[in-house]
């Protein structure tokens, strides 16, 4: 992404470490835990790499619709498993981000200029509202509740829950990978 590349490191150290957060949810005793962790463990990464600094890295012409496919593929996973619920449908819109972001960069001369207009383009300010709207509910959800309001994911609310198990660390990451996002955008 374009911008400094301090932010693009910050960043990509977010990223990463809500990646490796994700892949350690994928433990989970819960199937449905364990489903989200690995789309949300493919999105951390993915914007990881996607941050790096162009400064230190330019990736190859090949690697930005490369990022396309791959999302492309998430995006119609998350479309199949809204299905099931409408919670996918932000994987879904996530994804699609991911692809608008990956065909941009793909299209901007030289990877290092604008748009070529003035103003945002209307995509990219859609999911800039989207995502603003959607960092300001996860941080809503994580204030905390009264004392016993939650119950332990997956064990009944019996026992002791593991710490990839609970439910505000799993708010926490898409919560940052949310500002992540809004972050990408307004530096496309």
């Amino acid at each position: 992404m374009h911008g400094p590349a301090s932010h693009g490191w910050l960043l990509v150290a977010l990223c990463a470490a809500t990646g490796a957060y994700c892949l350690l949810r994928m433990r989970s005793h819960v199937e449905e835990q364990r489903r989200a962790a690995g789309g949300e463990a493919l999105m951390g990464f993915g914007m990881a790499a996607m941050a790096v600094p162009g400064a230190v890295f330019t990736p190859p012409s090949w690697a930005w619709p490369g990022y396309a496919a791959v999302f492309g593929v998430a995006a119609l996973h998350a479309l199949w498993s809204a299905r099931a619920g409408v919670h996918h449908l932000h994987h879904l819109v996530g994804a699609s981000a991911m692809v608008y972001m990956a065909a941009a960069m793909a299209a901007s001369p030289g990877h290092a200029g604008g748009h070529g207009g003035s103003g945002i383009p209307l995509v990219t300010g859609v999911l800039l509202l989207y995502f603003t709207g959607y960092v300001l509910l996860s941080g809503v959800r994580l204030v905390p509740v009264a004392a016993g309001g939650v119950e332990g994911v997956g064990s009944g609310g019996l026992g002791v829950v593991g710490w990839g198990d609970r439910p505000e660390l799993a708010r926490a990451c898409r919560l940052s990978m949310g500002i992540a996002m809004v972050a990408m955008l307004v530096t496309l």
